[in-house]
């Protein structure tokens, strides 16, 4: 197993791109958009010299960067591919399309993978021919720093694969859980309700984003707190979460009032330059 095609060129799918270089893995990095792809070329290569600079990466590891292939035709990305690891829109009927065409494309032993927080492998999986080879990999935001991949096996997925994607998280250097699925697996079912009683106590004026922020994290010693997690994330992608959890677990999952204003309003976080908090 030593390629990786990575769907989606966005802030996750570059993530996961950059990680899997500079371990060694050789990278496809797939989007439709040729302006996306020149985009990640360039935020990877800015992160690569910035963590040379600051003594996170050695000099041959960021040379590594320079492997990756920007691919603009999907089929040439994953025809040749171990591991596809689909990292598009958090929005099922997209997802659909995109593992159907990779279905068609990957070779037979290829294992694809989900990079989703909330949505179902067992439904992906159903929707090709290979549900015993379709598994989630949730990686978290930013990917070259944080230590987990939550690992989520779909009903029909096989003890081969779960046991294949946990080794190949140890070799992308992350720690791994295995989760079976259910909405929302461990971590965003927890992050969703912490984030949205966070927001609900803003929207009572309990007390201010400022000071929610701080005493969550120094309280209780969260490295960040839930509102600037929220604006990290994207609160058009919280409140899709939200919306899935709400569905399948019910009413302590409605979105907070806010969180559906401020996307109404274009306010995403820190990707529009502003949420509950202002971005330069």
């Amino acid at each position: 197993m030593s390629t990786i095609a990575v769907i989606g060129a966005g802030t996750m799918g570059r993530g996961i791109a950059y990680t899997a270089a500079i371990q060694g893995f050789a990278v496809q990095l797939y989007d439709v958009y040729e302006d996306a792809l020149e985009r990640a070329k360039v935020e990877i290569e800015r992160l690569g010299a910035k963590s040379v600079e600051r003594g996170y990466l050695k000099e041959e590891e960021r040379e590594r960067l320079q492997t990756i292939t920007y691919n603009g035709s999907l089929q040439h990305a994953v025809e040749s591919a171990d591991v596809v690891i689909e990292a598009v829109l958090e929005e099922m009927s997209l997802k659909l399309s995109v593992f159907k065409e990779l279905d068609k494309y990957a070779p037979a032993h290829a294992i694809l993978a989900t990079n989703t927080s909330t949505l179902s492998p067992t439904e992906i999986g159903a929707n090709t021919s290979r549900p015993d080879k379709v598994i989630a990999m949730h990686f978290f935001n930013p990917v070259h720093r944080m230590k987990l991949i939550e690992i989520i096996r779909g009903l029909d997925t096989s003890d081969e694969t779960v046991n294949t994607i946990e080794v190949i998280g140890r070799e992308l250097g992350k720690e791994t859980v295995i989760v079976n699925e259910f909405p929302g697996f461990v971590t965003s079912r927890m992050n969703c309700l912490i984030g949205n009683e966070a927001m609900n106590m803003l929207m009572e004026g309990v007390a201010s984003a400022e000071d929610i922020d701080k005493a969550i994290k120094l309280g209780l010693n969260h490295p960040m707190g839930p509102l600037e997690l929220a604006d990290l994330v994207g609160l058009d992608s919280r409140l899709r979460n939200m919306n899935a959890l709400h569905r399948a677990l019910g009413e302590k999952y409605r979105p907070c009032p806010i969180l559906e204003k401020y996307v109404k309003a274009g306010r995403l976080g820190k990707k529009s330059g502003q949420g509950f908090y202002t971005y330069e």
